[in-house]
């Protein structure tokens, strides 16, 4: 079993939207082809050696995220690490 730093949230048992960053986890999964878990991944690993915006134009540059996606992941995993 594979074990991750930041875990992707689970959808509202309710029914009802996710608010904050994880709004646009569904629209993130489905314009760059991966999972959100990838995603938060990557971006922990990195941010061990980079700062919040340059994980962001790495996202921008090497993965064509957008800015407001990019900053998505990146607050998200910030805030779920603490830092």
């Amino acid at each position: 079993m594979t074990t991750h730093r930041v875990t992707a949230p689970e959808p509202p048992s309710d029914g009802s939207t996710p608010k904050g960053p994880a709004s646009y986890f569904p629209s993130i999964e489905k314009t760059y082809g991966q999972p959100v878990q990838h995603w938060l991944d990557l971006v922990s690993d990195r941010l061990d050696e980079h700062r919040h915006m340059e994980v962001v134009a790495w996202l921008k540059e090497e993965h064509g995220f957008g800015r407001g996606h990019a900053n998505a992941v990146v607050g998200y995993v910030r805030r779920a690490l603490g830092a």
